[in-house]
């Protein structure tokens, strides 16, 4: 067994996949980080096409669209309708790859918000890669603005007596860090929210990053072909041919091999346990997007100087007993151990750590979607992001609802738009919404899981096991 510290400063080796997004607190050291080493991402540069911004409004709605460049780089849109209800609900985009244009997203259920009468607004950020904490702070800069980018358009507003967050993928973990104890003291930008929903969102933090680590060691250790050194020499043509007999795609389920199935099981332990549709999601097309990670260093594409990840922790698991087998001894005596540098995502002198933590540590309430079968961020997230909850007091403010999916962030404009209703009424009115149970394996491995919340238009073959 070969344990790697991760002293060196490996070099980035880019993939052609990229992340999209990645119980006790987060995977982050407590000990204020005072001299800040340099990171890649500080060298990067980035920038808006400004005529992607402009649009307008839906056919049959009557609203202002504004859009524009902040100081910071970040390019905006702001809709406001006619018949504004006076709250405002920021909307925080996933994943934009490593290239260097900055682009916006409009809310996913757009129109549901205008024809309720909710004004929205969404940033560019003002980076891309999985920055975290640019999303955070932009967003909550343009939350501040909002009033002023209004004046400036000819339409002075008074603030919004409400404002609310959500987003999707790493979106998700923006929307959930911005209401964390962590980032109200120690953001630039400060926003106080008055509720979140985090989408096939990474709530368990940096614990995604671990995930993917875990994930592309496995694949190559069942194969037979490393790792031996990290970053590992990544081979994953050479993996595939030992791992399936035909290969995932987004169009067609993969078949795999003996070997195979070892992964799959693997994963379906490091995922969120035995549930339905996992099968669906390991066999699909997001399978290739998690190995396209594969071969990186732990810094998380530069958005860190030292190395996050490790496994020192993680027993894999090849089947679904939780006795350890003679076989499973032997795989996890074998395979590479790399440990974390504790200070990699260290507290910063000033402002939100590079990933700001998920530690569950909110005051305000809070409502998850994520779907059963998400390979990219797993359900497991849900898991983790509940266990924190309860031991830091704030369970009862979460309520996390399970989708019978088996992509990643494929919700319908339904269940988007019944969840924010339901979030909005809760805060206003006290009255919890219901939620699935996300820790008892019996539920989550029951044939109708999931179904409670799931659109019933859904494909048939989505909603079988359900009563509809």
């Amino acid at each position: 067994m070969l344990i790697l510290k991760h002293s060196m400063k490996a070099t980035l080796v880019a993939s052609s996949l990229a992340l999209a997004a990645c119980g006790g607190d987060d995977n982050s050291a407590t000990v204020e980080q005072t001299n800040e080493p340099e990171r890649l991402q500080d060298a990067r540069t980035y920038s808006v096409d400004t005529t992607s911004l402009p649009f307008t409004s839906e056919e049959g709605t009557a609203t202002d669209t504004w859009w524009g460049v902040m100081d910071n780089g970040a390019g905006y849109r702001v809709e406001v309708p006619d018949s504004w209800n006076g709250v405002l609900v920021m909307y925080a985009h996933g994943y934009r790859g490593t290239g260097e244009e900055l682009t916006v997203s409009n809310p996913s259920f757009r129109r549901w918000l205008i024809d309720n009468n909710y004004a929205w607004a969404a940033s560019s950020y003002s980076k891309n890669y999985y920055d975290v904490e640019a999303g955070v702070e932009d967003t909550n800069e343009l939350a501040l603005k909002f009033t002023d980018i209004a004046e400036a358009n000819g339409r002075p507003l008074i603030a919004p007596h409400q404002i609310f967050i959500v987003g999707h993928s790493m979106g998700g973990h923006i929307a959930a860090a911005a209401v964390e104890q962590e980032t109200l003291s120690s953001a630039n930008s400060k926003v106080y929210y008055d509720g979140s929903m985090p989408m096939c969102g990474v709530v368990g933090g940096t614990h995604e990053f671990d995930y993917l680590l875990d994930f592309t060691f496995a694949a190559q250790h069942v194969a037979g072909l490393g790792p031996d050194s990290y970053p590992a020499d990544f081979d994953q043509t050479a993996i595939d041919a030992k791992l399936w007999t035909s290969k995932p795609s987004f169009s067609e389920q993969g078949q795999p091999t003996a070997e195979g199935m070892k992964l799959e099981n693997i994963v379906r332990n490091l995922s969120g346990g035995d549930r339905p549709l996992f099968e669906a999601g390991f066999r699909g097309g997001y399978y290739n997007v998690v190995m396209g990670t594969g071969g990186r260093d732990g810094t998380v594409n530069g958005i860190l100087a030292k190395d996050l990840s490790g496994n020192m922790d993680t027993f894999y698991q090849l089947d679904t007993d939780p006795n350890r087998s003679a076989e499973e001894n032997a795989f996890n005596n074998t395979i590479l151990r790399v440990e974390g540098d504790p200070q990699a995502n260290a507290p910063r002198s000033e402002g939100l750590r590079y990933i700001p933590e998920v530690n569950a540590q909110f005051s305000v309430p809070v409502i998850t979607l994520h779907g059963l079968g998400d390979l990219y961020v797993p359900f497991v997230h849900e898991q983790i992001y509940r266990q924190r909850a309860i031991a830091n007091g704030s369970d009862h403010l979460l309520v996390q609802r399970a989708i019978r999916d088996p992509l990643h962030c494929d919700f319908t404009d339904e269940e988007e738009a019944t969840a924010f209703s339901d979030l909005v009424n809760w805060v206003n009115t006290g009255v919890k919404p219901e939620g699935d149970n996300v820790l008892d394996p019996e539920q989550l491995s029951s044939g109708d899981y999931g179904c409670r919340f799931s659109d019933p238009t859904r494909a048939n073959n989505l909603m079988d096991g359900c009563i509809l």
